[in-house]
């Protein structure tokens, strides 16, 4: 900050210890003036203003001094780098429709430094009558620009938003400012105090003259603000309407996803008993194929017993073969009935009833064969007798 701006400071603000807070009060009282100076005396000329309006200059001037007040000073390679271009350039981010003129300043070919980049920036949003908007929406955001600036800094306090007001002001001024020609990485930001302390007795002569133009500034002022709040209005109630549009949306989804949930939820039920039904008749199952296998292993056990038996009678009995055939015929026979309860037994409903009969009819062919067999041995003995 320039050495006149802190003369004023300390003549303004003699009683307050703070030097943060006798900068930003200030800095807004040189930006109302700046600003009341720029809006007279553009008024009284009746035309848009160029880059060689030494009030628009001095105006910018006070804007980069607010801007860059508690800026913190970060350390490259080259040195230190303190420059306002940095939070100026968040704004893009944060309001896509200044995306063109940010655009525009990277664009620039005779600009090389973030300085220039953002004095060129405010020229341009000045001229679209927009640096109001964009420095509101920077202001809102100040857990961002703890990032850029230190705690006190003008942009982080009350004094930020105060400025912000101001600068609706300015939306009554065209200007035609030529930023391709301009050297603005070069210039030199001096406040000229000159511009706004002047002769008393020489206003008091100008007061009545000016008191209807003070007046058509005022009323100009507050329809310009009265439009800037009307918009703000109309944008938060088209925000409204898409919020509540989206909120409706999100409860018809919800219910829906209520429902699906709960339907989900039946299936899952219907499911688990489904599964648990299988899982019974797959235990009941089990135990039958586990019974039935017990019982053919018994049957198996025991058409082992008999064909032992049998090797062993017709070692004993080869002389008489006739009535050994006719046994073997009778064991064949027994094989085959095993052999078919062996493949009834697998199946499910009919298989018991059946298996009991064939064991009745087992149960009386072997008595039968108990007493072929008796009667056989006891024909052998005779024989072996005779």
């Amino acid at each position: 900050m320039s050495q006149e701006v802190f003369v004023l400071m300390h003549l303004c603000c003699p009683a307050v210890k703070d030097p943060m807070v006798v900068e930003r009060s200030n800095l807004l009282s040189m930006m109302k003036l700046s600003i009341k100076v720029l809006i007279q005396s553009s008024l009284s000329l009746g035309r848009s203003l160029d880059s060689e309006y030494p009030p628009l200059q001095q105006f910018f001037v006070v804007l980069e001094h607010c801007i860059k007040h508690g800026l913190k000073v970060k350390k490259t390679f080259i040195g230190q780098n303190k420059s306002i271009w940095a939070p100026l350039e968040l704004i893009e981010k944060l309001c896509p429709e200044s995306a063109d003129i940010a655009t525009s300043v990277r664009d620039m070919p005779g600009i090389k430094t973030g300085l220039g980049r953002a004095r060129a920036w405010l020229h341009l949003a000045l001229m679209q009558k927009k640096i109001a908007d964009y420095m509101k929406v920077l202001i809102n955001r100040r857990d961002l620009l703890g990032e850029f600036y230190d705690p006190g800094a003008l942009i982080m306090e009350e004094e930020g938003a105060v400025i912000v007001g101001m600068l609706v002001g300015l939306n009554l001024i065209d200007a035609n400012l030529c930023v391709k020609g301009e050297d603005l990485d070069s210039q030199v930001g001096v406040i000229d105090f000159s511009m706004y302390l002047k002769d008393p007795q020489a206003t008091e002569n100008t007061q009545d003259d000016s008191k209807m133009t003070a007046i058509l500034d005022q009323k100009h002022y507050i329809e310009e603000l009265n439009r800037h709040l009307s918009c703000t209005v109309m944008d938060l109630q088209a925000k409204m309407d898409s919020l509540e549009k989206t909120n409706s949306k999100l409860i018809e989804e919800l219910t829906a996803a209520t429902d699906r949930i709960n339907v989900l939820r039946e299936e899952q039920e219907q499911l688990k008993q489904e599964n648990a039904n299988i899982l019974q008749s797959s235990q009941r199952k089990e135990e039958v194929r586990i019974e039935l296998q017990k019982e053919l292993e018994l049957q198996i056990g025991l058409k082992q017993e008999m064909e032992v038996a049998m090797k062993l009678l017709e070692k004993d009995t080869r002389e008489k073969q006739d009535t050994l055939v006719a046994l073997r015929q009778q064991l064949d026979h027994v094989k085959n009935l095993n052999l078919q309860m062996f493949n009834k037994a697998q199946e499910s409903g009919r298989v018991a009833q059946k298996k009991v009969e064939d064991m009745q009819e087992l149960e009386e062919k072997m008595i039968q064969m108990e007493a072929a067999m008796k009667e056989l041995e006891q024909r052998c003995q005779d024989i072996f007798k005779e």
